[in-house]
């Protein structure tokens, strides 16, 4: 069972920026899931802009654990609420 423990809370233009980088993930892997590989142009731009909006993700993530020094465990990974900002070490 995954247990939850609050470790920080970031800033409103540091929540829209991670949101932002969310919502655009979500959106370009649902794309993945109807588009087909026989459009092979707009197959490889949405390969490259997944891999660089993952990259983003992953970067912002790092870069605040690393300007609050978040508490983090093997295994675990953060996640935030939106409209409080809280983060959270989720760990199973």
């Amino acid at each position: 069972m995954a247990t939850k423990k609050l470790v920080g809370h970031v800033t409103p233009e540091e929540r829209n920026e991670i949101q932002t980088l969310f919502e655009r993930r979500n959106g370009l892997n649902e794309l993945a899931k109807i588009l087909s590989t026989d459009n092979a142009e707009l197959y490889e731009k949405l390969v490259k802009d997944l891999g660089e909006t993952s990259t983003k993700f992953q970067d912002w993530w790092d870069k605040m654990a690393e300007k609050y020094q978040w508490e983090s465990s093997v295994g675990g990974h953060w996640e935030i609420n939106f409209d409080s900002k809280e983060i959270f070490l989720v760990s199973e």
